[in-house]
Order: structure tokens, then sequence, then C-alpha cells
């Protein structure tokens, strides 16, 4: 009894210590941190994962889903709103309750402003990816009350994750995938804000496994398609006709842990990846999701190292979102540990950015990356 009295602290104290080393160390790679705040302290679900963010005429809105775990029947569609520069108690917004009575788990929210119209809401309902479907409800208020919900067309899930981008020529396109026979992308494009839909794709998968996919552009109708994979890297495709077609996947540079990720075109022409910059050990695909990393590049091929957001020996920072508000700056979204999700605000003028040489991450005196010591929960 008094050995453990006298250890157990003990081990507490150094463990503590080496958290409390990481994070000074994570603080020389934030230059242009505003902000870095939890949407709430409580919460009615112990677990959350998967968040998104939208900018409406009424402030910032997100949402997650929380339950008692991944893939458990009481996992709901959340919402928080800001009012005021602060965030509101969580909100259920949707289940997985099916007219039979029977209660099924929901799964990836995706939000997304129609410009000068209604608030999007895409999420699935299913008891695991490859057999869910998606489901949509509309907001007129900047996310306090919601529409019905409705169905998609069999064969539409929606944006699987990531934001839709809305093209010049008034094309909404959604990044999308499916997971049951193999991993695969497409996209699923409407111009009437979710009335009606066509798919595009699958795309040539060239022998790599991806899902959830994110969309930048680029100059003259360029587009880029980035994602997740199961191939130890971020995979692309090029699109040379506004996302008609698509070039077979491929590797790029960065690594990937088979873990979510997002980006943005900034208004400057730049674009923005959050990611976590992990190259799994040895052969596996999959690997711990910490550090959770920014980069920024021109043209989308050549990254510069810009930001660690959280980089800690405790894992599980992860399905990041990003985008930029009205008012240039970036806002990045993420689960915390399964247990919170977090809210970071960015100034991207005064990001300072460091070449990325061969897909590692460049070294910065005085920091060292800590030793990870835990991996639970990473199951999506």
């Amino acid at each position: 009894m008094g050995f453990r009295s006298i250890v157990y602290p003990a081990f507490i104290i150094a463990c503590s210590l080496v958290v409390r080393n990481a994070h000074a160390q994570v603080e020389k790679w934030q230059q242009g941190l505003i902000k870095a705040e939890f949407l709430y302290e409580s919460a009615p679900f112990p677990s959350c994962h998967s968040a998104t963010i939208a900018e409406t005429p009424a402030g910032l809105v997100a949402a997650y889903f929380g339950g008692t775990k991944e893939r458990a029947p009481d996992v709901e569609i959340y919402i928080s709103r800001q009012e005021n520069g602060k965030w509101l108690p969580p909100v259920s917004v949707a289940d997985g309750v099916q007219p039979d009575g029977k209660r099924l788990p929901t799964w990836n929210p995706v939000l997304y402003q129609v410009p000068r119209g209604e608030l999007m809401l895409f999420y699935k309902i299913g008891p695991k990816p490859s057999e869910w479907w998606g489901m949509l409800k509309r907001s007129t208020d900047g996310g306090k009350t919601w529409s019905a919900a409705v169905r998609l067309p069999v064969g539409n899930i929606g944006p699987v994750k990531n934001k839709p981008v809305l093209l010049n020529n008034g094309q909404l396109l959604a990044p999308s995938s499916r997971e049951g026979n193999g991993w695969t992308l497409h996209i699923e494009s409407t111009a009437d804000a979710g009335k009606t839909w066509r798919n595009i794709g699958p795309l040539n998968r060239n022998g790599l496994d991806a899902i959830q996919p994110s969309v930048l552009i680029h100059k003259n109708g360029k587009l880029q398609l980035l994602a997740r994979s199961r191939n130890r890297a971020l995979v692309e495709s090029w699109s040379d006709d506004l996302g008609e077609t698509w070039s077979p996947l491929a590797k790029t540079s960065l690594p990937n842990n088979n873990s979510g990720t997002d980006a943005v075109s900034l208004a400057d022409g730049r674009h923005v990846l959050v990611y976590n910059h992990v190259l799994p050990p040895g052969e596996l695909a999959k690997g711990p999701r910490t550090p959770l990393n920014v980069s920024v590049s021109k043209d989308g091929r050549q990254w510069f190292a810009a930001l660690i957001l959280e980089d800690s020996p405790v894992s599980q920072y992860s399905y990041p979102a990003v985008i930029q508000t009205s008012d240039g700056m970036l806002h990045f979204i993420y689960t915390w540990r399964r247990q919170k999700i977090k809210h970071v605000v960015v100034d991207p003028a005064k990001l300072r950015l460091r070449k990325i040489k061969n897909g590692k991450w460049p070294e910065l005196k005085g920091y060292a990356a800590p030793v990870i010591t835990e991996t639970k929960n990473e199951e999506s």
C-alpha cells in the first residue's frame, strides 16, 4: 500500500510534465494563432467526433456527432452556435431513429452555407460506413431551427466529410466516397442547392484506396482533389474542366496516417491543408493521430509547413475542418481526444512558412516531438 501511494503520484506528475513540455514546444509552431478554445466544457454525451463549421449571416455554426461511442445507436448530430463571440451549449438536431422505432447511429455532419440562402446540414445514418445513406436538413435562421430531414436520392450520400465548393458556373460540388467493395472517390454535383443531383465518377483509383476528399480551386477552372488513403500518403487528382473529368489518383509527397483531412482555397490564391503529418510505423497504413498540422501551398504541389495545432504524447487530434471567413481569418475545428471539439482561429497573413522536403516536416530549433503513449479510440 505504501509503495503504491508513493509511486502512483510520481507517475502522474511525470506524465503531466511531459504533456506540459510538449505543449510549450508546440507553441514554437503557432505563429499567427489568435484563439484556441473548446466549443463546450460539458455535454450530454461522453464521446464526439467529425466536426464541421460554417459562417452564416447570424454567426459561426459548428456540427459534430456525439454519443456513447462511435457506431453506438445513441449517436446523434449536435449543433453549437456562436453568439457574441461565445459558443452556446450543444443541441441535438438529428438522430437515427427509424419509422419502425429501430435506432441507428448518425455520422459525419457537413455544413454548407448557400450564399444569400439557407444553411445546409448533410449527415449520414446507418450501422456502418459501408451501409449508411445521406440525409439533409436546412435552416433559414443560422442554425436556430431546422427543417424536417430529407433522405438524399438513392446512390447519393452528399459530401462525405468535407465541405462542398461552389464553382463560377453555379455547380456545387460535394466531394464524396464509398467504402463498400474497396474505397472509391466520386463527386456529387447539384445546380439547385441540393434539390437534384448527378454523380461524377467513380474516379480512377489507379491501385490506391482513398476516401473523404476535399476540393481546391485553382486558376482557369483547374480543380484539385486531396484525400485520405490506406497507402501511407495523401492522394490527389486533378480536373481541367470544372470537375467533369478527373486524372487517375496519385500519391502526393505528404504522408497520411489513414485519417481525415481538409483543405480550403484562400481569397489570396493560396491553399491551406490541415492533416496529421504522420507516416505510420513500418509498412502500416494506420498510425497515431498526432500531431495535427497545417501546410500552405501556392500551386497545390509544393507544400510549406505552417502550423502545428496539436502535438502531445496522448493521441487523437483528428478529423479537422477548415474555412476562411469573410474577415479573412482561418477557422479550424477538430476532434480533441474524442472528448471535446476544439476551435482555433488563425491569421493567415502572419503564418511563417518553412519548406517541406521529401515529405518530412522541417525541424525547428528547440522543438522535439513528444513520445506517443496512447493511440486508443482511432476507429474511423
